[in-house]
């Protein structure tokens, strides 16, 4: 998805890394995003139709989030089946194991269309937690007031957030870093409950932000790790898509169930 930097346009992974988005909104610059261009999304197709594959399946963020999924739905209708577009109202973390598992089972001989199926039947068997720095970039993007934002800064409250599906809820509001980092991991906690029967393995447990400090990576990876142990865990920098909401230093865990084989 592009991101917009002071009216220049990058492409995350491309051109611009996770990094230099984080600094930029460090740094105060205007920083946005938008949907993909229907050109970049249908090239992208016809490259891997033409490649030697019979259909493709695409999975965008969650269309509760985002309005690229209704677009490329749309874009697909052209393409007679052979393009699957997957709503299984996933972002970041948990989405990246969709892709994972959407790999396994094409690896397995599925079809795309199974595929698409498969992950839209467990699409919420996951649950992502999240904490941020500053309402400001919330307030930007029109998720919040700014009188909301205003008070929630002169009371030092610190908002945690939950995706739980389709849309970003609040879970809690609390004072400090510290306060919203158990927060999460207590709903994390009690979410995993409901999947108890699962073996461990097949639970990942993740961290995510936007965390300009290596050493306050690891330091959330570690709290996370110790209050799961024994579930895989994956770190991964939220999509620069994401992080334009939630401006630097945000923290984010959550789980996913996963169906590939590890």
């Amino acid at each position: 998805m592009p991101v917009i930097i002071d009216g220049e346009v990058f492409h995350e992974g491309e051109n611009v890394s996770f990094d230099e988005v984080f600094r930029a909104m460090a740094d105060d610059k205007d920083v946005s995003t938008s949907q993909p261009s229907p050109g970049d999304v249908t090239d992208l197709w016809d490259s891997v139709l033409a490649d030697g594959y019979d259909e493709l399946v695409y999975i965008p963020m969650t269309s509760g989030l985002s309005g690229s999924c209704y677009s490329a739905q749309m874009l697909a209708e052209d393409y007679g089946g052979k393009v699957r577009v997957v709503d299984n109202h996933r972002i970041s973390l948990t989405l990246y194991e969709s892709v994972l598992d959407a790999k396994q089972m094409a690896d397995d001989g599925k079809s795309a269309g199974e595929i698409k199926a498969e992950l839209e039947d467990k699409a919420y068997d996951a649950t992502i937690y999240i904490t941020v720095d500053s309402l400001k970039y919330l307030m930007k993007s029109g998720r919040i007031t700014r009188t909301a934002a205003a008070l929630a800064s002169l009371l030092r409250i610190r908002p945690v957030l939950t995706i739980q599906g389709e849309k970003l809820d609040a879970f809690a509001k609390v004072r400090g870093v510290m306060a919203a980092q158990k927060r999460m991991l207590e709903g994390t906690y009690q979410d995993i409950q409901k999947y108890r029967d699962l073996p461990k393995e097949n639970v990942l447990v993740g961290a995510a932000g936007t965390l300009l400090n290596k050493e306050d990576i690891e330091r959330w990876g570690e709290k996370i790790k110790a209050a799961f142990p024994g579930h895989p865990f994956l770190y991964h920098p939220l999509s620069c898509s994401i992080a334009c909401h939630t401006g630097p230093n945000a923290f984010a865990t959550g789980f996913v169930c996963m169906n590939r084989r590890v």
